[in-house]
C-alpha cells in the first residue's frame, strides 16, 4: 500500500469520524428541540433580557434618586397640568356675574 492509499484511508476514516458526530449532534438537537419547543426558548431568553433590563435601571435608579425624582415630579405636572392651569385661571362662569339680558 503506498501512502496516496493509506492517506486516502485515513482521511476516509476521519471523514467518517465527523459524520457521526454530526449526525448525533443534529439528533441531540431534535431531541433537545421536541423536549422543549422554540417558542418556549424565545420566551426564557426574552424574560431573562427583560430581568436584565430591569436589574440595570434598578441599579442605575438607585444611583441617582434625585434626578429620577426631578423626573417624576415634571411627568405628574405633565399631566396634571390642565386641572391645575383651571385651577389657577380665572373662572369664566363665575356665579358673580349676572347673564345679560335680565
Amino acid at each position: 500500500m503506498n501512502n496516496v492509499e493509506r492517506q486516502m484511508i485515513e482521511d476516509r476514516t476521519l471523514r467518517d469520524a465527523a459524520l457521526t458526530l454530526v449526525k448525533a449532534d443534529v439528533a441531540h438537537l431534535q431531541a433537545d428541540l421536541n423536549a422543549r419547543g422554540i417558542g418556549a426558548r424565545l420566551l426564557d431568553r426574552v424574560s431573562e433580557s427583560a430581568s436584565d433590563v430591569f436589574e440595570d435601571a434598578t441599579d442605575l435608579a438607585g444611583d441617582n434618586r434625585g434626578v429620577l425624582m426631578a423626573l417624576l415630579a415634571a411627568v405628574a405636572l405633565w399631566f396634571l397640568r390642565n386641572p391645575l392651569i383651571a385651577l389657577f385661571s380665572p373662572d369664566q362662569d363665575s356665579d358673580d356675574t349676572e347673564p345679560e339680558g335680565e
